[in-house]
């Protein structure tokens, strides 16, 4: 039960009424009043007050739903855990064949991210980032492209000009600027439009 009318001597009591029915609080629905009710005089002519009481979709749980929808039609059967820290929701997925949510240098996975924020953040008064991560693969990319940076500075600094790396999504390029950004022999900087943006690392 997601709806409910309810009435009361006062607004007040009816929606108390309706919040008792859907066992739930009310920062958690919507509330419309419906008819807001009369007095009456001496209990003459008074009118119950009336109202429609919703509970609100649960953005992030709508999101759940909708990565299991996507998951399963790619025929695979994930188990989602969701952290949630300020704005931001991190979706770890786990399960059999995970490996084609990933995809070649996590281009699937960077793909479904897109989707997800986007499903997130839609009709909803709150914006969020969001990281799709699954059985640990950030982690280990990130690990992966720490080390690229490193590799391709030293190729800079050895062959005294500018490297340029593979395109790559804004986040992942975040990672190799930050691993650099210490470094004082070295600068980096994003060239060429997206889907093409990349990373270049100059002496």
């Amino acid at each position: 039960m997601r709806e409910i009318t309810a009435s009361g001597q006062t607004v007040e009591e009816a929606v108390q009424s309706a919040l008792e029915q859907l066992d739930t609080t009310k920062d958690q629905v919507d509330i419309e009043v419906i008819d807001e009710g009369k007095k009456g005089l001496l209990g003459f002519g008074s009118k119950r007050a009336i109202v429609k009481v919703t509970i609100s979709k649960d953005p992030i749980q709508e999101t759940e739903n909708f990565i299991k929808e996507v998951t399963k039609h790619m025929n695979v059967d994930a188990n989602i855990s969701t952290t949630i820290e300020a704005n931001h929701v991190t979706f770890e997925l786990s399960g059999d064949n995970i490996a084609i949510l990933i995809g070649k240098r996590g281009q699937t996975l960077n793909a479904l991210q897109y989707l997800v924020h986007l499903a997130l953040n839609k009709d909803n008064n709150q914006f969020y980032s969001v990281t799709l991560d699954a059985e640990g693969y950030r982690g280990r990319r990130k690990e992966t492209l720490q080390s690229l940076a490193s590799k391709m500075a030293d190729k800079a600094i050895h062959l005294n000009k500018k490297v340029a790396l593979e395109p790559m999504p804004a986040f992942e390029r975040k990672i190799i600027h930050s691993s650099l950004q210490s470094r004082g022999d070295v600068s980096t900087y994003s060239d060429g439009d997206e889907p093409h943006r990349h990373i270049v690392i100059k002496p």
